[in-house]
């Protein structure tokens, strides 16, 4: 609204943790703004650094971008500068931080104006969330929805006590018992992904993995399939634990038990969206 009422270049820079939630917010800002022309510029690591200079070169209303690849077209990139910036938003702001992004935004913050207005939307307060806020905000204002985890009513939770051994053979049992839902697999670690894909692939299921190892093209790709239902299966990691807002998710599982009890939040929090009904399955093995 107030890009609308004065509108300017350069005008708001929103900051995420992840390439794919850039990407998501940029499509949900060109499909709002193009009835008014909005310029919109999505700058993430993984892509052409050339081709990302040209398009700030244009200077469109807002950016989104990873704080990483920000900061090497602020130190590289000629004639670029954030010196006319009138909004700052970091979304996913404890995860910003939880991923050693800090030195990046606090780069980011001696460069930008300090009459700007800031927002900061974060699923926990942590103690480096709080520390950016009492550095970078003055008199802030704080909106709290709800002061502990939970999880929704229309989530169902069950886990399964097994065999580590015998993982691979309850999840294609599971797959099976419920075919028909979409199903958004999580595992810890990026060949576990990888491995559980192809091992569905060649069983005959609809399985695409998506993890921080693939090419950026490949990681859109594969959400892309997913999200527009030809492909029923997305196996991953936490890249895709948070933000992401794909609808139709029916049941996650969980593979792996998730390493910190938020993250087991942020996974499940994938079904059971906008009023609907969901599943959350959790695979605990003899080592957990």
């Amino acid at each position: 609204q107030a890009l609308l009422e004065t509108p300017q270049k350069l005008f708001a820079l929103i900051l995420t943790p992840t390439r794919e939630l850039a990407f998501q917010i940029s499509e949900q800002l060109m499909a709002l703004g193009s009835s008014f022309g909005l310029k919109c510029v999505t700058i993430v690591g993984g892509m052409d650094m050339i081709s990302q200079s040209l398009s700030l070169a244009k200077k469109p209303h807002i950016i989104v971008a990873t704080p990483g690849r920000l900061v090497d077209h602020l130190e590289n990139t000629k004639g670029f500068n954030l010196k006319s910036l009138k909004y700052l938003v970091l979304d996913e702001a404890d995860r910003i931080l939880n991923m050693d992004f800090e030195q990046e935004v606090d780069k980011l913050l001696t460069v930008i104006p300090k009459d700007r207005h800031t927002f900061m939307f974060s699923a926990t307060m942590t103690k480096k969330v709080q520390k950016l806020q009492r550095a970078s905000l003055k008199d802030p204002v704080r909106v709290e929805v709800s002061s502990k985890y939970q999880t929704v009513d229309s989530l169902q939770q069950y886990y399964v006590f097994i065999p580590v051994k015998y993982k691979d053979l309850y999840l294609v049992y599971i797959l099976n018992e419920l075919v028909g839902n979409s199903f958004m697999v999580f595992c810890n670690t990026c060949n576990n992904t990888q491995r559980i894909a192809l091992l569905l692939r060649n069983l005959g299921f609809t399985a695409i993995p998506l993890h921080g190892q693939m090419s950026q093209s490949k990681r859109l790709g594969s959400l892309n399939k997913f999200k527009s239902k030809t492909r029923s299966i997305l196996i991953a990691t936490d890249v895709a634990s948070r933000g992401l807002d794909i609808p139709h998710v029916d049941v996650v599982l969980n593979y792996d038990i998730p390493t910190h009890s938020k993250d087991y939040i942020h996974r499940v929090g994938r079904t059971a969206r906008a009023g609907r009904y969901g599943k959350a399955v959790t695979f605990v093995s003899q080592y957990d």
